[in-house]
């Protein structure tokens, strides 16, 4: 064989290489392209197609538009969980979302507060126990009393979340239920109260009306006579106190007159007279200076001032007295009632503005009283913007008072004399 037929195998042999390795990169560019081709039509889930020509082009800049899409659902998706979170977060209960693996999904503030490192350790883990439950398709409810303070009862209640097929987590929800807790026990106290407080005077009158009438001397018929006039009157002094109430919650404004502080305080101090004269407790009456006025419903605070004085004087020591003063500070009027009796114990001021509450059932008993005074003197202060408060030293008295805004002619009469000089 001659050298030109050796160069012609050698140029053949190198022209069939050349061949396989330009048929193996065009396999393979269309293999890439086809996979590009793929990615995108997931992404955008649109038909894609593609001649010979150009075809890697047409679908990168399709993969491009793919991809800036995604990322605007990503963006979407972000602002739509953003905005969920946020609104969670406004929620007056607490909301805790897991996933099948027990990992917290969604926390809003108010059940971090619980749950989280600065909550109660007992209650995080009775919710936590609640949300195992969920992640095996059970349902659980709890109510959870915290000591505090402030006092606290937590209702928890925790169910699954599933596919359709199998649990996928759980979620709790936190409410707080303190306030209603307490409302349903006062409600609970009121009905047992009230129908103890009418039923004493009623069976005390049928018992006193059946002596009477199988009684001929007079002198016990008189004596009688008194004790049913005395269960009567309380009787009496009840049903009112109750009608009061039942008025001032149902009544959301009372209807409003300006009225000198110092005519309030002797309407009230004249009603109490002959009760504090008979238990030789006198008032001392010291009136505010000058004249101030409020605009308030004139038959509720003088019936709030005088069950003051009463609370006072039934409470005083013999040979105590009663000092009814008022004095102005800033936007308001404050009327004190201040008496030199027992006191209350710490633990029962915070109780002592509830319906039918007392501090000593024994002496309340003997005193006549219906309970009724200082919740009837906490409606008057919240119908009219104010409040009422208390403070006490146990063995040396208590401290009443009564707050009331100014009416604007007390305001404007005030700010102009502070702005006028002296002399």
């Amino acid at each position: 064989m001659d050298i030109g037929s050796n160069l012609a195998v050698i140029i053949s042999a190198g022209v069939a290489v050349l061949l396989l390795v330009v048929g193996l990169w065009f396999r393979a560019h269309r293999a890439l392209v086809r996979r590009i081709l793929t990615v995108a039509a997931r992404l955008d889930d649109e038909a894609v197609s593609m001649d010979g020509r150009g075809g890697k082009e047409a679908a990168l800049d399709r993969l491009e538009r793919s991809a800036e899409h995604a990322h605007l659902r990503v963006d979407e998706a972000m602002g739509d969980r953003n905005r969920l979170s946020a609104s969670f977060n406004l929620m007056a209960d607490g909301i805790v979302v897991v996933d099948q693996r027990g990992e917290i999904v969604l926390r809003n503030g108010v059940a971090e507060q619980l749950t989280g490192p600065g909550g109660d350790a007992l209650t995080a883990d009775a919710i936590w126990e609640l949300l195992d439950r969920t992640l095996r398709g059970l349902e659980g409810e709890r109510e959870l009393r915290l000591f505090g303070p402030p006092r606290r009862v937590i209702h928890v209640r925790a169910v699954p979340l599933d596919d359709g097929a199998r649990p996928i987590g759980g979620v709790a929800f936190l409410r707080d239920v303190s306030e209603t807790r307490r409302i349903e026990n006062m409600r609970r106290d009121f009905v047992a109260n009230v129908s103890h407080e009418l039923k004493t005077p009623i069976g005390a009158l049928g018992l006193l009306a059946e002596t009477m009438a199988g009684e001929e001397d007079g002198e016990m018929l008189r004596r009688l006579a008194g004790r049913v006039l005395h269960e009567s009157e309380r009787l009496e002094r009840t049903v009112e106190d109750l009608l009061d109430l039942s008025i001032l919650e149902a009544q959301e404004s009372p209807e409003r007159e300006l009225i000198a502080v110092d005519m309030l305080m002797a309407d009230a101090s004249e009603r109490m007279a002959s009760t504090a004269e008979a238990a030789g407790i006198p008032i001392e009456m010291t009136e505010p200076a000058g004249d101030i006025l409020v605009a308030c419903d004139r038959r509720q605070v003088t019936s709030a001032l005088f069950n003051l004085l009463d609370n006072a004087v039934k409470y005083s020591e013999e040979g105590g007295k009663v000092e009814f003063s008022a004095q102005v500070e800033g936007f308001s009027v404050a009327i004190s009632v201040r008496d030199h009796g027992i006191g209350i114990p710490h633990r029962d001021l915070e109780r002592i503005f509830e319906r039918f509450y007392r501090v000593d059932r024994t002496r309340s008993r003997a005193t006549g009283g219906t309970g009724l005074g200082l919740a009837i003197v906490r409606h008057v202060a919240q119908a009219h913007q104010g409040e009422v408060s208390v403070e006490s030293d146990e063995g040396n008295g208590s401290t009443f008072t009564l707050k009331l805004p100014l009416a604007a002619a007390s305001r404007t009469v005030r700010r102009n004399r502070r702005s006028t000089p002296d002399g």
